[in-house]
This record gives structure tokens, sequence and C-alpha cells, in this order.
């Protein structure tokens, strides 16, 4: 057996619905509730490690409020600085342009972290993948596509205050095909990581849906594409699950009208992992249970392991043949 957990981030849980997203809403979903910062904010850079550890940011310790994660060695003497001489809040909106407006991504936690300051993941004591969840970085040196994707966006991403979703685009519709990409590679990523068949628990997540969610308040057709088309990347990753697999969608927050909400979700082909969520602090424990219920398929053979890497091709034929690569 094998869970698979597919990260989305800002799906909103009133803007999914069974008989349009079958795949986003699986055999059971619910809203969840989720914890705003210091700031009054709903951050992605805290609710990740919330979601990993099943503990509030003031206990695993990354939050905005302490400004902004200085762990890119560029900007870590800046940091530094700005611990004297900014206010907490000002730090925190600096961190914030900084992360949309340049290159670099200040918000690349290590793995090693979590270590140091003994805070135990999900990820412990389990055979477990990890595909790009904010703030728990395993190799600081290597970026996948959707990073680079992230920082090349320019001014098809600006943050612009004036706007009810707090940034523009200068092209929408190439910026939702970018956006787009980052879901796909994503979600190709995760299957490849399932088809080994080496993990008690592939966990992987994308950010392309919340950029989107970001710049559609002025065309709310492109959140609604955004939803259907991950619906139907999400049924491609299912057909790959066997009957003893589970499925897993979570999101940290929701959004609408460009701007971040309380409605987070969860949804799994188990709804015994949905019942027993209420918040995104119970999000951990009940993977934990998941895991424990099932026994982990072994290592495959050789023949199997042939398998995969054909499978990998073909996933990386399909991204060719829809444009992606």
């Amino acid at each position: 057996m094998t869970v698979v957990v597919v990260g989305i981030d800002a799906l909103d849980a009133e803007l999914v619905s069974e008989s349009k997203h079958p795949n986003l809403t699986l055999n059971a979903h619910s809203q969840i509730s989720t914890i705003e910062s210091a700031n009054g904010e709903l951050s992605t850079h805290e609710l990740w490690p919330t979601i990993i550890t099943g503990l509030p940011p003031e206990k695993h310790g990354l939050t905005l409020n302490s400004g902004v994660g200085w762990e890119s060695p560029t900007l870590r003497f800046g940091g530094s600085v700005a611990d004297i001489v900014l206010p907490d809040q000002i730090q925190s909106k600096l961190g914030a342009w900084i992360l949309n407006n340049t290159e670099t991504d200040v918000f690349r936690t290590p793995v090693s972290y979590y270590e140091k300051n003994e805070i135990q993941t999900i990820f412990d004591g389990c055979n477990a993948e990890t595909i790009g969840i904010p703030n728990y970085v395993v190799d600081l040196d290597t970026d996948d596509r959707e990073h680079e994707l992230r920082r090349q966006l320019g001014d098809l991403f600006e943050r612009d205050t004036s706007q009810p979703g707090g940034h523009s685009s200068a092209d929408p519709a190439l910026f939702y095909e970018q956006a787009m990409e980052m879901v796909m590679i994503r979600l190709a990523r995760i299957r490849r990581a399932y088809r080994s068949h080496r993990y008690e628990l592939v966990f992987g997540y994308t950010s392309g849906v919340d950029l989107i969610g970001h710049i559609a308040y002025s065309d709310p057709s492109l959140q609604d594409q955004a939803y259907n088309e991950t619906d139907d990347f999400v049924g491609d990753l299912l057909t790959d699950l066997g009957s003893d697999d589970t499925l897993v969608i979570v999101s940290d927050h929701g959004l609408q009208d460009g701007i971040h909400t309380e409605q987070a979700m969860i949804a799994s082909t188990d709804p015994r992992i949905v019942d027993r969520v209420d918040s995104v602090v119970d999000v951990r424990s009940s993977l934990e249970e998941a895991i424990a219920e099932g026994d982990h398929e072994p290592t495959p053979s050789a023949d199997s392991r042939k398998s995969s890497v054909d499978d990998e091709k073909q996933v990386q034929e399909h991204l060719k043949d829809l444009g992606y690569m």
C-alpha cells in the first residue's frame, strides 16, 4: 500500500463540487479549519510546515512574524540586518515582495531545521518521497521545473497592492499556461515516485492553482479552468493507483476573488482519513494512522524497475505532446 498526498495550494472547499470535480473531491471531502498568522494573514509558508508536523506555527517556529525565512545565502546577511533595523511587519512585507519579484526563493527552509530543533514530521519513521513542499527542502542546491518557472515569471506575476489579489499580470493567458505547467510537472513527479513502488508515502505540492487565483479576480474563468484541468490531472494519477493505495488531496487555505480564504479542504479515497481531520493540525496524525493501517509493497524487482523507467518516459512524452516540454 502507498499513501499518495497531493498538496494543492489554495484549493478552496467552496469552489469544488462532486459533479464538476470528482477527482478533487474523491470518495469523501470536507472543509477544514486553518490558521491565521500573527499578522492576520493565511500564510502558505507557515501552513505547510503545520500540515507536515501537526504543530501550529508558533510551535514549529516558521512564521511570517519572525521575518522572512532568510535561508538563501545571498539574503542571510540582509536578514540579520533586517532583524535589527526593521519592524517585524515590514520584514514580512519585504519578504513577500522578494518572493514574488526576484529570482530568489527565500522560503526554502531545509530539512535540517526540523532535525536541529527536534521537530517531528509525517516523514519520520517511514519510507517517504517529498516533492516541493514549502519550507521542507531536501536539497537546497537543486531546483525542479516548478521553482524555475516561478522565478522566471517576471511581469507575468507582479506584486501590485492596488489590485484585489495583491498581484497583476502583464499577460494573464500566458501566465495561466506557465502556472498550469507547474501543476503538470509536480503531478508528473508524484506519479513517477508512486510508480517506483519504493515508498509508503509520496507527498507532493504545487502552487500553480494559488498563483492563478491571485490574478483571476478580473477573469474568474481562469480559476474555474484551473480547477477543471487540475481535476483532470489528478484523474490521470488515480488511474495509476491500485485498489489498496490511498490518495489524499489537501490544501492550506482557500482563495476567492484574488484573496486567501479560510476554506481549506481535504479529500481522500479513504473516507476515514477525512473523518479524522477537522483542522490543518490534524492532517499529520490522520495520515500516520492510514500508513500504519496498510502494508507497504516491497522494493520492486529489476523487471518492475524497468517498467518504472518506461512509465517515466511515457510521462515525459505526454508532457511533450501537450506542449509543456
